[in-house]
Formats: C-alpha cells, structure tokens, sequence
C-alpha cells in the first residue's frame, strides 16, 4: 500500500518493502504522565511478539474522536480537517475522488487485452479488471472497502477479501484529474493480490486488530479508522470514564500531552511515520506516545553522503538541516497537527522567528516580498523515486516537499547567508 502524502506504506514480509505514514504532533491534554499499558490484545504477528514483551494495543482501549470533543471541541473539529485524520476512511461517495461516470471511470493499460472499469451502484464501488478480446472476455471485480490517501495528491484502495486486506490495482491521481495504475504495480497486468499488513495500517490507522496467520487477516468489527486523537495522546478509554464519572481524576490519568514530552520523545512520536523504513522489534500498534520508538522499531540511520528520498523521510531530513542542529526545534515548531496546513506565508513565519529576510541572498533583488515565501526556495518540492505509477505507457511520480532546510542554489541565490 501506498500513501501519497508524506508517507508510504507496502506490506512488509508479504508483498512490498516500504511502510510508513502519518502522525506529527503538538496536542494538549489534561497533565502529563507516563501512559499505564491498557488491556492488551493478541499479539500481531507472532515472529515478532516472541521476541517481544509487548503486545498490540487493541481498539477497545480507544474512546473515538467524539468523546474528545465533548471537552476539546475547537481542536477535535480542527482535526477533522487534516491530511492526518483524513488517510483513511470508509469508502462512500463522499471520500472517493475517483471519477465513475461515462469514459472518465476507465483506466486502459500498455496490454490491449487489458482495461479496469470503476463501477458505481447501489451495492457499493467497484474496481472491475476485464481480460480479453471481444467477445471472449472474462472480468474480475472487488468492491472499493476503504480509502488510503488525504486526497491532496491522490488516492490508494483496499479491499476485503473475507477477513483479509488487499490493495487494488488503481488508484486515483488528484493532482491529474485521472485513474492511474497503483504505485509499484506492473502496467499491463491485473494484480489484485497485494496484501495489507499491520505495519501498513499502524501508519494509516489508529488501531486494528491483527488475527494471523496469515499477516494481513484482521477482525473486520474491531478498527479505528484515520489518525485520530488518541494517536498522539494514547488511547483515551479511561482517561474519558474518569472523568465521565465525575470522581476527582488522579494526577497521572493515562493520556499524554506532546507538547510536554522531551524534544527526543516528540520527535520519536513524529518519527514513528515519517522517518524512512523500519525493521519492527516489536508488533504494530504496540508503542505508546511517550516511549522510546527505539525499543519498538529500528530505523535507518544513514550517513551524511547517503541520497535520502523525500517521501517519507521527513525526520531523517529534518535532522540534516542546520536549523534543527542548532536548536531546539522539534517538529511541532512548524507544524500544528490540530489544523489543516497549507498557506506558505504563515509556515514562512516560523522561518522569520530566527532569521532576518534582510540576510537573504536574494534580498537585495527581490525586497520583502520574499518574506511571503521562505519554503519553496529552502524547501522545495521534488520528486519522490518511491511513489511511481504508470501512467498511459509512461512513468510519472509526484512531487514531495523535501525537509532538508537549506539554500538550493537551483531555487535560491547559492551566496545566501542563510
């Protein structure tokens, strides 16, 4: 599986190689304390909980959204909003962007024998792959179970099969307006047997119970959809009864505020998604925020000369950049996960708190009008080599933002002083 943001995410051990995605920070509580493990399910994949003395962290510890918002209702609602909140969903009609009417829900392929169809009727959404020469066809559809992607650059989407996940073999690119051949999928064949494992959906889920073998078997009651609250602040069941029932709440209640972490845990929470491929030392959705991700997840460390990809990455960029070696800045000092992102003027801001615009290389050129745009020129997007799709006989990719803050000469003045 595939995401399309910041992150990405194939099945690790079954199908593809990559899995990550989602879950920055800066969020407010109710006090800090260390989080007391809640009832804790099966263990998600047995290779590893042997080996582990932690297990899985089941859905029925979670409160859901809605109970958050009783007390918290300005960030819930903010939240909602947020490519974070929004990477997955219940496929409907309205968080499918994909298109299903007349010649624009095909997608033809480099095989002439081969086409998909995207179907929509009263039993659901469809992806229908049709094989063939008329009128010696034969077809193959699997109904659209769930949405992978915020829908800023497009679309991935999984299917049910009894109690297994998979991945279809189309996926929309919002950007172009157009179905497109699901990252890393061979144009020309029709492969709907990528299985969705749990390290996939601890980046794109709040929760899900794993019940291998074999490891993309999961209890189809028992999810939480989209990086929810809980997320960041650990699972919040009894943090809600406490205070449901009225009866003063202890100091360490078991929820977390980022914000109060040391700079190491907020960038681990961040870092969980969002800092390359990992080898799992323990199941997914076993960390708490809070813990040391070192004792969950080994991460790669690459050197100095090591090309990092911009997808996916954006810890061990962040972690390159000057500005990150010589402060303390985490993350949160840019992003606030609690709103929806996307005016460049106010991210450029952030910049303005320790530079001065007037220390620019291009400055004396441009003036001012610089200060409105400190990203695309020390932040660029660039293209991702990991997110690649076939696309009418050609390869294409999108375009990522790379977190590596420095001047690129190619969009800057390279005698700038910052």
């Amino acid at each position: 599986m595939t995401a399309w943001g910041g992150v990405s995410c194939r099945g690790l051990g079954v199908s593809a190689t990559k899995a990550l995605l989602a879950a920055f920070l800066l969020c407010t509580g109710e006090g800090q304390a260390p989080l007391a493990r809640p009832q804790l399910a099966p263990a998600s994949s047995p290779a590893v909980a042997t080996e582990s003395k932690v297990r899985p962290i089941g859905p029925e510890s979670y409160a859901g959204d809605a109970a958050c918002r009783s007390c918290h209702r300005e960030r819930v609602e903010g939240h909602l909003g947020t490519a974070h909140h929004l990477t997955s969903q219940p496929a409907n009609e309205h968080t499918i962007a994909g298109k299903f009417s007349t010649d624009e829900n095909v997608l033809k392929t480099s095989n002439p024998e081969l086409f998909f169809r995207m179907e929509a009727n009263s039993r659901g959404y469809f992806q229908t792959a049709v094989e063939g020469i008329a009128p010696y066809l034969t077809s193959r559809s699997e109904r659209i179970d769930f949405v992978i992607g915020s829908g800023r650059k497009g679309q991935t989407y999984l299917f049910w099969k009894g109690d297994q996940l998979f991945e279809l073999p189309v996926s929309f690119w919002i950007e172009l307006g157009t179905w497109a051949n699901s990252p890393g999928y061979t144009d020309g064949t029709a492969n709907f047997n990528r299985a969705i494992v749990p390290r996939c959906l601890e980046c794109h889920a709040t929760s899900f119970e794993s019940r291998p073998p074999p490891e993309n078997r999961f209890n189809k009651a028992s999810y939480v959809l989209g990086i929810s609250c809980e997320k960041c602040h650990g699972p919040g069941r009894e943090h809600v009864s406490r205070y449901e029932s009225k009866s003063a709440p202890p100091i360490k209640d078991g929820i977390v505020n980022p914000a109060k972490l040391s700079r190491d845990r907020q960038i681990d929470l961040c870092a969980w998604c969002h800092a390359g491929q990992g080898q799992a030392l323990a199941p997914a959705f076993s960390y708490l925020p809070g813990e040391r991700l070192d004792d969950y997840l080994a991460l790669p460390h690459p050197g100095p000369a090591v090309q990092v990809d911009v997808h996916g990455s954006q810890v061990e960029l962040l972690k390159r950049s000057r500005c990150f070696q010589s402060s303390t800045m985490t993350c949160s000092t840019c992003h606030d996960v609690h709103l929806p992102q996307h005016d460049l003027a106010v991210f450029s801001q952030r910049c303005l708190t320790c530079h001065k615009v007037e220390n620019c290389g291009v400055y004396p050129k441009l003036g001012r009008s610089i200060a409105s745009n400190c990203i695309d020129c020390h932040m660029p997007n660039q293209q991702t080599s990991l997110i690649v799709l076939a696309l009418n006989g050609k390869k294409v990719a999108p375009k990522v933002r790379n977190h590596w803050i420095k001047v690129y000469p190619e969009h800057g003045a390279p005698d700038s002083k910052n």
